[in-house]
């Protein structure tokens, strides 16, 4: 296990490589989805908290194709479906265990391994997606919860069942902002708005008291805060969600429909999720980023799909 970017995310670092999970099979199921026009947009922020390690404090204009974007990120209802129908099984089920964060696990829960730098992590043993906090634990009752414990090669297996694709981090990032300027979060500069909580982060002393004033200690239904402006929950907070690009600090984007690097070794992941908090990790922002290994997954982290128009 790897402390680079681990209070974020975890990663594995025995296995970076990008594997062709693809069932060959496709569905046949319709998804709730945005209809995002495009066109010019900022691509970055100048934010004065922003993390220069993780490639912000920078911006430019790009300019993107019209896209299609699921309204909710990829529940556990709908992987379900998908793992009856191809009984696809996860990297997460095949290497035999995954990132935890110990919040989540019972007192009596045996010793586990912590991460280097992020103790709060956990390398638990049987914890998959329907079994997200270790074989003690289930999705029973979180049918509408995101789905976790996802790595990228099982997000993309999961698109190519369901004939989508994993948006570009600057189609994620326009979706995020929904055409707001400048600000930090898409509704304005404050994170609760005349004591509003719009998003699920971490309110406490982190890690050892979470006060839920948003409440949840864990992850949220999709759909449990306001959409933004372009009919989309749940863009920060309760997840992180992957994207298609890979990862670099030394951004030079092309100037239409930007796709990162040709090559790397992490992907990068957005959003934030329901451990993020201002004492450490403020990256519940749409600017905001961070990155893992494509084989990694963990209790915080899940994805939606994006689709091209046609």
């Amino acid at each position: 296990m790897n402390k680079d970017n681990s209070c974020c995310a975890p990663q594995r670092t025995k296995k970076t490589s990008i594997n062709d999970r693809s069932t060959g099979k496709t569905s046949s199921a319709k998804f709730e989805k945005a209809e995002l026009t495009g066109g010019p947009f900022r691509l970055g922020s100048n934010y004065e908290l922003a993390y220069p390690q993780d490639g912000e404090g920078f911006t430019t204009e790009v300019f993107l194709s019209p896209f299609l974007l699921d309204k909710y990120s990829v529940t556990n209802q709908k992987f379900m479906t998908f793992v009856d129908d191809t009984g696809y099984v996860t990297e997460a089920e095949e290497i035999g265990w995954s990132f935890v964060f110990g919040g989540l696990l019972p007192d009596d829960f045996e010793d586990t391994r912590g991460v280097q730098g992020a103790p709060w992590w956990r390398q638990v043993f049987g914890a998959t997606w329907k079994s997200p906090e270790g074989p003690q634990s289930t999705i029973e009752g979180k049918l509408n919860h995101p789905v976790v414990q996802i790595s990228w090669n099982d997000a993309v297996s999961y698109a190519n069942w369901c004939g989508g694709r994993l948006p570009t981090e600057a189609e994620w990032e326009y979706a995020a902002t929904a055409g707001s300027s400048g600000t930090i979060f898409p509704w304005g500069n404050q994170l609760t708005p005349d004591g509003e909580h719009l998003m699920n982060v971490w309110q406490g002393s982190f890690p050892d008291k979470n006060l839920e004033d948003d409440g949840w200690y864990g992850t949220a239904p999709v759909g449990s805060y306001p959409p933004n402006k372009f009919d989309l929950y749940e863009m920060t907070g309760n997840t992180w969600e992957w994207c298609q690009d890979w990862f670099t600090n030394k951004r030079e984007p092309r100037s239409e429909n930007p796709i990162g690097p040709p090559t790397g070794t992490n992907k990068v992941i957005k959003g934030g999720s329901y451990l993020c908090h201002e004492s450490y990790c403020n990256r519940y922002r749409p600017a905001a980023r961070s990155s893992t290994t494509p084989t990694s997954a963990m209790g915080h982290l899940g994805f939606r799909l994006a689709y091209d128009c046609e």
